[in-house]
């Protein structure tokens, strides 16, 4: 079938735009203003290419781009009954076809049971998390024993393994071993590893990149991390004092270092350092009236100040752009549903250098959209 423009999809969802228009698929928006305007985009429902070979996606948990615009992902074959002969590591180019596709058990390392997110660092290396969620299968091991971060070339030749499968967690204090790792960001400038570490500990931990050497770790405003039981969260008490699943992690060009603590429904950030700078709620308007939402991962802007946040927000299908001076909701687009533009649980985003967004769906999503920015 040949290839159409997207202006010939003259539907509500394909068009999603949020500069102070709100279209009958969004879950609510609010008006930037005139700081920061907020961009619009249109879905690509035709990227990325059909996949080769029969292959079926899992629930994808992971998405980064490298340094030639390719997209990456990560998924889960034994989520999806068919999807077992598909490699768990999918690299797309531009255009959305397939260039690489490769992972599991290998010498030298322990591939695990459970993938859960993916970064592509500074020199094209892929880094590849796992733990998270529940076992999709009878003959998965328990999500615990998934407490490990693989680092691979991008051909998935295995470089680095921080953590131990199998081990299970050893604390928020521990210098050696992960619980269930969520997110990962290299610092291409101090050569660094941080990881959101993540639905058993809570905390950020950073490591040399190259060799795994633990360098430090912090808990919720910076201080030690704390496994005791919480208080349940809720907006109108008094904040958290500890981290409840902090699901991803990113750093961005000014040096400050973002967390998503997606049990407390809010951003953390911080100095490289652990000193911590400020937090806000993630405050989205949505259907009921009601304001909330949850970060479950974010990616900024490609502007050299990169004044705006994305987050991807799965438990209301939706992606909110956040004005990175204050936090604040600029705006919010998508609501559920598997037709193109729609959310599914949407798990993980990443933008390339042309500025477009790519977003993972997990759960019943199981696929990857691109949203390029209208013109």
């Amino acid at each position: 079938m040949p290839r159409r423009p997207l202006a010939a999809f003259a539907i509500p969802a394909l068009l999603l735009a949020f500069c102070g228009r709100i279209d009958d698929t969004a879950m609510g928006a609010a008006a930037v203003g005139a700081q920061t305007p907020a961009p619009s985009f249109e879905v690509d429902p035709f990227w990325p290419q059909p996949l080769p070979d029969g292959w079926l996606l899992g629930n994808v948990v992971g998405v980064a781009t490298d340094s030639q615009d390719n997209v990456w992902i990560v998924h889960r074959p034994n989520s999806q009954r068919g999807a077992e002969g598909t490699p768990p590591v999918i690299a797309f180019d531009p255009a959305g076809n397939v260039v690489h596709g490769w992972g599991g058990p290998g010498d030298g390392y322990a591939w695990g049971t459970q993938t859960h997110g993916i970064h592509v660092d500074h020199r094209d290396n892929v880094w590849v998390g796992f733990g998270g969620g529940l076992p999709y299968d009878l003959t998965s091991r328990a999500t615990t024993d998934n407490a490990h971060v693989l680092k691979f070339t991008p051909e998935g030749g295995f470089l680095l393994q921080i953590g131990e499968f199998g081990r299970g967690s050893a604390g928020s204090g521990s210098t050696r071993f992960l619980g269930q790792p969520t997110g990962i960001f290299v610092d291409p400038a101090a050569d660094e590893v941080y990881i959101s570490d993540g639905y058993t500990n809570r905390r950020v931990i950073v490591f040399d990149a190259d060799t795994g050497e633990y360098r430090r770790h912090w808990g919720a405003y910076g201080n030690p991390p704390d496994d005791a039981p919480q208080p349940a969260f809720t907006r109108d008490g008094p904040p958290p004092q500890q981290f409840d699943t902090p699901h991803c992690v990113d750093r961005a060009a000014d040096g400050r270092v973002y967390v998503c603590d997606r049990g407390n429904r809010r951003l953390q950030v911080f100095e490289p350092d652990g000193a911590f700078v400020t937090e806000a709620l993630i405050a989205a308007p949505r259907r009921d009236a009601t304001v909330g939402g949850a970060p479950w991962d974010l990616a900024f802007s490609r502007d050299p100040a990169q004044r705006l946040v994305f987050v991807a927000d799965g438990g209301t299908h939706a992606v909110h752009v956040l004005r990175r001076d204050t936090l604040e909701v600029a705006a919010t687009f998508g609501r559920r549903g598997r037709w193109a533009g729609q959310f599914e649980s949407p798990h993980s985003l990443a933008v390339d250098s042309r500025g477009n967004l790519f977003v993972g769906e997990t759960l019943d999503g199981r696929r990857v959209q691109k949203f390029a920015p209208a013109e």
